[in-house]
């Protein structure tokens, strides 16, 4: 049915790249490019005679512009998967400009020298990705992604209006050391050391890094202790879900972390400002990224569950209504499918879904645009065929 070029290799790309495999129906071609082309080759010759998938392989610099043109022209893609950094988002769509291919990313631009994260700069994008008749579907990972989805599913099928939505996400799993990140370490430090902030009656309201904590009993999982985080789904939910009077995101975290975390930044090693070593600049944040362990790594050692979901707060019929959608995903079971763990598993499947519903024609669009925006239901459908099946509850336990 068509072809992706998908950028990058790491954990939540290698989760992508198998369900490409899987979902040959919609995947006839796969090009995965990244800067370590041996990576690439490595996974396409573990997966190749598994597949009807065909299956080649690039080195490309995600960060150039006119080299990411060069390889978009020579593949022909129907779509491009942005699964680098976030770093990368804008220059990977001017090659999408360029080239007028279709684009998807599973998280919004983060300039590298400011550790601030939100739509702006790629929502700037719309007019041009309009005018060039292409669509970019932003956020389609889980949170952001599922979670936009579940919102959209909520509103077309359990609402009329929604009000209130949190966003939980609890990671229970462990990997027994004293300290790892389940995804990129230089990301996830910058998010959690980063302000928080929730969007309350119009704006937004910001809170000190782990203010505001909580303690919920996940289904499946158990009591958890949970903290307010900024995130991005925050800022295109309170744009595309009409009546919305306040959404919140927290996330899970063990106190063993949140030690080793603080202690970290009080000594400047999660600092994102150059400092002189040696001789040369160096970034406190990337050296640590290079000692801590590889979140790739990570799958074999890593046992429980993870439980991510959003539960709504709304009217139906002159009522009130509460309605908790969500999934939860088994460690143990996503490595012995696909060789990770559930946290790149959980941003994977709903990449790979994302790009099916372009290339398939389910979702057509000009310009830019979040996941939301489009019918939840033939993404809601592809949850349970491909691996991230949600359930629901009609008297989810509330967060005060």
């Amino acid at each position: 049915m068509g072809k992706a070029l998908i950028i990058g290799c790491g954990g939540v790309a290698s989760v992508a790249i198998h369900k490409c495999c899987q979902n040959s129906e919609v995947f006839d071609e796969i090009c995965i490019a990244s800067r370590t082309k041996s990576k690439c080759d490595a996974l396409r010759d573990k997966l190749q005679g598994t597949t009807k998938t065909k299956i080649t392989t690039a080195k490309v610099d995600a960060d150039n512009v006119s080299e990411l043109i060069e390889l978009i022209n020579r593949v022909k893609p129907d779509i491009v998967m942005n699964l680098a950094l976030p770093y990368q988002d804008l220059t990977i769509m001017d090659a999408c400009l360029a080239t007028k291919t279709n684009y998807m990313d599973t998280a919004n631009y983060e300039p590298e020298d400011t550790a601030k994260f939100e739509y702006k700069w790629q929502w700037e994008y719309n007019d041009r990705f309009r005018d060039a008749g292409i669509c970019a579907l932003l956020g389609s990972g889980f949170d952001p992604g599922v979670t936009g989805v579940f919102s959209a599913y909520a509103l077309k099928h359990e609402f009329d209006e929604i009000n209130y939505i949190d966003i939980l996400d609890c990671n229970a799993g462990d990997h027994g050391y004293p300290f790892a990140t389940n995804f990129n370490p230089e990301i996830n430090i910058r998010e959690v050391s980063a302000n928080g902030s929730y969007w309350e009656n119009g704006r937004f309201i910001e809170t000190k890094p782990m203010e505001i904590k909580r303690v919920y009993n996940f289904p499946e999982i158990g009591e958890r202790d949970m903290y307010l985080l900024h995130h991005e789904e925050l800022e295109s939910l309170a744009k595309n879900i009409p009546g919305i009077k306040r959404i919140r995101f927290f996330m899970t975290f063990g106190q063993s972390y949140l030690t080793h975390l603080k202690c970290l930044e009080n000594v400047g090693m999660t600092s994102i400002e150059p400092i002189d070593y040696e001789g040369k600049k160096i970034v406190p944040l990337q050296f640590l990224k290079a000692v801590l362990p590889d979140p790739s790594s990570l799958g074999p050692r890593t046992k429980g569950k993870t439980n991510i979901g959003c539960i709504f707060r709304g009217k139906k019929d002159g009522k009130d209504k509460n309605y908790y959608l969500y999934n939860v995903c088994v460690h143990e079971e996503c490595y012995k499918e696909v060789g990770s763990q559930a946290v790149a598993y959980t941003t994977g499947v709903p990449a790979m879904i994302g790009a099916a519903m372009l290339i398939s024609g389910k979702w057509k669009g000009a310009g830019v645009f979040n996941i939301e925006e489009f019918d939840p239901d033939p993404f809601m459908d592809a949850l349970n065929k491909f691996g991230l099946p949600w359930k629901e509850s009609y008297e989810p336990e509330l967060v005060d």
